[in-house]
């Protein structure tokens, strides 16, 4: 027999850990491959997360409500025989205490000799970074403080220390002659000063969204405690505004020929392909048109680096009935024709609404557009949905009294029209890319055939 530990997969960019809802095994149960084992919440998708191998579920490492890191082991599923490439008289769950050196070891690797320090039990539950057990076993070992270890800059994947970020640490720390002492601990030969660490940290710390002004509240005042989507949305709205440097550009577009062809064609499409035809899928079009021209709008920042993204996979802000609002991602959205895109939207949208999309559904988006429109919003100036570069704001299409210009002369008529709302990094992107951009998308619906095929 061996043993299978199941890790919190990726739920999506920019997504570090989740809430875990309900145990959908108990220890003991049978389990099939691809059944679910639990179910888990972040401030993007609920979700189940379900099993890579078939066993029995011998141990929960988390209980209903605990918070949970990515890569965390949550689950330990007993195989039956050698199924996983596992020597079968091999009884234990391989852990990262295993694969890498042991402890000990590693610090002879550092020190020939030192002085024997007494140290107290640390709580890393207090620190915002995610450790790993090694990590915090060595951290332990060596006397570290929290406050100390989050001062080491991290080169692992989104910034997280590593065995050998920390043994550079200890290393240059043992260089300079000091040793971390707590106030609490014994010491049987008088220490060094600690060395003051002067590592700059790569990015400004982000404002927790909890932190705001004291609010006096009197006897009629309700308080409602943000839920934990509303707590995440938050501190990524304040870490955005905080990375980003938003710039807005706005245009009005005439839409009369999008309306009239939809209004032409919307009854026959929907009894065609049993799908109602909304104006996303057009607007969307236009603006998978719009990236292909200018495709430094499909882009990521990451330090002095540009990654431009090969494909095209469009966010579209979809609201929530509880007020929140979630991203789903139409993924190569520039090779949809408009029935596809139509179908698309209408199913992540559906599925939004009802709490069923999958983690991979709401990852890997490269531009982002939501619809302050439907909300009876003339514009707005959204917030980049990071590490995207720009994100577009779609208004209320309004009619409204126009100048147009003919050969015989200009006259006033009736016009459909709506404000787009360009917000982007001027980091990477500048005025003249981000105007380009949305007077494409703008030129494009002005010119749609209102004789198209669909």
């Amino acid at each position: 027999m061996s043993k299978f530990e199941l890790k919190l997969p990726q739920m999506g960019e920019s997504v570090a850990e989740a809430t875990l809802t309900t145990w959908l095994k108990e220890i003991g149960d049978t389990i099939e491959m691809d059944e679910a084992i639990f179910e888990i919440a972040t401030d993007k998708v609920d979700s189940e997360v379900p099993s890579e191998v078939e066993g029995t579920l011998v141990e929960r490492r988390f209980e209903v409500d605990d918070i949970i890191k990515v890569g965390e082991v949550v689950a330990v599923i007993e195989v039956a025989g050698d199924s996983l490439g596992i020597d079968s008289e091999d009884n234990e769950a391989i852990t990262e205490e295993e694969v890498e050196e042991p402890i000990a070891e590693i610090q002879q690797q550092v020190f020939a000799a030192k002085e024997t320090v007494a140290t107290p039990v640390q709580d890393f539950s207090s620190s915002e970074r995610f450790y790993s057990p090694l990590v915090k076993n060595i951290a332990k070992e060596e006397g570290i403080s929290i406050a100390q270890l989050d001062t080491i800059p991290g080169t692992g994947k989104e910034g997280r220390v590593t065995k050998n970020d920390i043994l550079a640490f200890i290393k240059n720390r043992g260089a300079n002659g000091s040793a971390v002492v707590p106030e609490t601990t014994e010491v049987k030969k008088e220490a060094a000063k600690p060395a003051e660490v002067k590592e700059t940290p790569k990015s400004a710390p982000i404002p927790a969204a909890t932190k705001t002004s004291t609010v006096q509240v009197k006897g009629t005042d309700e308080i409602i405690p943000l839920s934990r989507m509303g707590k995440l949305i938050a501190h990524h709205m304040v870490e955005s505004v905080s990375t980003s440097a938003h710039v807005q550009s706005f245009i009005e577009v005439d839409v009369t020929n999008v309306v009239n062809w939809r209004n032409k064609v919307k009854k026959s499409f929907e009894e065609r392909e049993g799908e109602k035809l909304t104006f996303t899928p057009i607007f969307m079009e236009a603006v998978a048109v719009a990236i292909k021209k200018f495709p430094l709008i499909n882009v990521s920042l990451d330090g002095d680096n540009v990654i431009k993204k090969k494909n095209i996979n469009l966010g579209m802000a979809a609201a929530l009935p509880d007020g929140n609002l979630i991203v789903p991602v139409i993924k190569n959205a520039d090779q949809l024709n408009l029935v596809g895109m139509a179908k698309t939207i209408n199913d992540l949208a559906n599925r939004a609404r009802n709490n069923a999309l999958k983690p991979d559904e709401i990852k890997d988006g490269t531009y982002t557009v939501t619809n302050v429109g439907s909300f009876g919003s003339v514009f707005g100036t959204p917030i980049i949905n990071q590490p995207q570069v720009a994100i577009l704001a779609l208004g209320a299409i309004r009619k409204m009294p126009s100048v147009i210009e003919t050969p015989e002369g200009d006259f006033i008529g009736v016009r459909s029209k709506m404000f787009l709302s360009h917000s982007y990094d001027h980091r990477v992107v500048n005025g003249a890319l981000g105007g380009m951009f949305i007077k494409t998308v703008a030129d494009y619906l002005e010119a749609w055939d209102v004789n198209r095929e669909i």
